[in-house]
């Protein structure tokens, strides 16, 4: 058993010892509630990366419910050159800006806050963030005044104007500064001392983050580069090429993504209910197989490709997809049991899911967390799995089921993550109480019921043939017609009213983090064990394990406890989580067996 986040917090070096520095010693504040040292340009960058961020998801949900109002038949709202130039301006916002930005100030926040370290490289962090601005900036100016119609995936030769390039590029290299400040902050705080032995688990999954934002990045500048003198005139991009490489980009930014919200859920579990580690080297060994493999599985984008072999196809999409998909099974195992674990530890002990019903429901914090957790597993785990296998992958390539999949892990999941974190960001870094309390209560509810709404329509709808990234599936003014199963029109409804429960919590998020960030109530004083309003539990209510954690943790891993262990709820809730799996998975081979008949 461990602990996700460090306690143990060693005196800095003082004069004439190694490591010590006149200026690593100053500029710091002690955070009142965890007794951190915070340094002040850090917190600087995760403020304005946090901030910016959010700007950027208020852009990309207003374009969603426009969006997601003309794929409503019955409204159909847009034009068709307004529905794509929307589309691209959401998932340039949703998926680039909104989510690299508030990786940024995770990798800010964690290698420097966690660790009680300072910012190495105050000046060149600003120059990141310049750059990054600028860049993102640049792109939606393009993208809005109609001289970047190429959707996200920009596929040559489609061709934008060389400024959207251009911005990408800034934009790209920004952040490959920042994870450089990210490992240097870890070089500079081993040097002072600032933490003993490994790094914290949360700061390890952020350096996995930092790591596949590095290989990510890499793909970018090789096919965005080029493509940027292609829109000049000056060179050639082979299509093919360019479909391959932009997808080392494009899926591996999502694994980004990945490797944050599963640092985050760590974190969350630790500062609201008391979670511990079960098996530190099992949980630090899945991270590692997210940077061997996630790149890998980028080849489930190009599996309709015919210029690739089936060979490397089958490998990348099922050897090397299903051990990055086993490390996220793993941290679905061990998140919720190390949630389960600490609950019991601190003596909340009375059958398998007394823990839950105890569990801190009131605090945004935690429920984001466990909505996060459920809704990225159930729904987007199991699609992601299903439609990455090439027999069925052929068949819903470009249906809705590929958005109702992304949309449930890097939504419903990271975005939802993101929000909780941030519900403990505003107290502890920007030093204010969270504004509209009880509505901050029922954001996470009313987020993650529409994202599931949406994402579960989306793929039934899918399930029928209804192509995604298509502004009018009636076909009204082609020369025949394409009849769809009348339930798809009930289905779009629900897709619709589902988008607009999840934007109605992006909104009530936003108008939240706003409110408390430049209008807000100052913090004050806490008092451990007085709840406060608009303060989260775990930091007016810290969890403490029992006095006699040891014995009970001993007691809870006995072998006569069996097959169950310390966390019987959790094994309960993963063979829920299997057979759920199983019966999916099945259908869609069963479904495939009508289609495909033999004999």
């Amino acid at each position: 058993m461990s602990y996700p986040i460090d306690t143990t917090r060693p005196a800095p070096p003082a004069a004439g010892e190694p490591g010590y520095r006149p200026d690593s010693q100053s500029r710091f504040r002690t955070c009142p509630v965890t007794s951190r040292r915070i340094h002040a340009q850090a917190e600087a960058a995760v403020k304005v990366n946090a901030v910016t961020a959010i700007v950027f998801l208020l852009v990309g949900t207003i374009a969603a419910v426009l969006i997601v109002l003309t794929r409503w038949q019955a409204v159909h709202l847009l034009s068709a050159t307004w529905f794509y130039r929307l589309l691209g301006v959401h998932a340039m916002s949703m998926l680039i800006f909104f989510i690299i930005f508030f990786e940024m100030a995770v990798l800010h926040f964690a290698s420097t806050v966690l660790i009680d370290a300072r910012n190495s490289a105050p000046k060149t962090s600003w120059v990141a963030y310049g750059l990054m601005l600028g860049g993102a900036l640049l792109v939606e100016s393009m993208m809005w005044g109609g001289k970047a119609d190429v959707l996200f995936t920009s596929y040559v030769p489609l061709r934008a104007d060389p400024l959207y390039y251009l911005g990408v590029i800034f934009f790209a290299v920004g952040a490959l500064i920042v994870t450089g400040v990210f490992f240097a902050n870890l070089v500079v705080a081993k040097r002072e001392r600032t933490y003993e032995g490994s790094l914290p688990l949360v700061v390890y999954g952020a350096a996995t983050a930092a790591i596949i934002a590095v290989i990510t990045l890499l793909h970018g500048a090789a096919i965005y580069i080029p493509t940027f003198l292609w829109s000049l005139g000056l060179m050639k991009v082979d299509p093919e090429v360019y479909r391959m490489v932009w997808w080392g980009l494009g899926h591996s930014s999502q694994q980004i993504n990945v490797a944050a919200m599963v640092a985050i859920w760590y974190m969350l579990g630790a500062l609201t209910i008391g979670a511990v580690v079960l098996n530190e080297k099992i949980s630090r060994s899945a991270f590692v197989l997210y940077i061997l493999f996630i790149s890998m599985a980028s080849a489930h984008h190009l599996l309709v490709d015919p210029g690739l072999g089936p060979a490397w196809k089958v490998v990348n999409t099922s050897y090397f997809m299903y051990m990055a998909v086993l490390a996220s099974m793993i941290h679905g195992f061990t998140v919720p049991a190390g949630m389960e674990l600490g609950m019991r530890l601190r003596g909340y002990t009375n059958g398998l899911f007394g823990w839950l019903r105890k569990a801190p429901w009131g605090d945004p914090g935690f429920s984001s967390l466990v909505l996060s957790v459920v809704v990225f597993g159930f729904v987007g785990g199991i699609t992601g799995v299903t439609i990455g296998t090439e027999q069925i992958n052929i068949i819903v390539h470009n249906t809705l089921r590929v958005p109702g999949h992304f949309h449930a892990t890097v939504v419903s999941g990271t975005a939802m993550a993101f929000m909780g974190a941030t519900y403990y960001l505003i107290p502890l870094i920007f030093q204010k109480r969270v504004a509209f309390w009880r509505a901050a209560k029922l954001q996470p509810y009313l987020f993650a019921g529409g994202m599931f709404i949406f994402t579960v329509s989306m793929t039934f709808a899918g399930n029928f043939g209804v192509p995604r990234r298509h502004w009018d599936i009636t076909f009204s003014q082609a020369p025949y017609s394409v009849p769809f199963n009348p339930i798809v029109d009930l289905l779009l409804a629900f897709v619709a009213l589902g988008g607009l429960l999840a934007a109605t919590g992006a909104f009530i998020f936003v108008g939240i983090a706003v409110k408390s960030v430049f209008f807000g109530q100052a913090l004050g004083p806490v008092t451990r064990g007085v709840a406060m309003v608009g303060v989260p539990q775990g930091i007016t209510h810290p969890p403490v394990h029992a006095a006699d954690v040891d014995q009970r943790n001993a007691e809870l891993h006995d072998a006569s406890r069996g097959i169950m262990g310390p966390a019987p709820g959790t094994i309960v809730l993963v063979l829920i989580f299997l057979a759920v799996f199983a019966l999916y998975f099945f259908s869609n081979w069963k479904i495939l067996s009508f289609l495909w008949r033999i004999g």
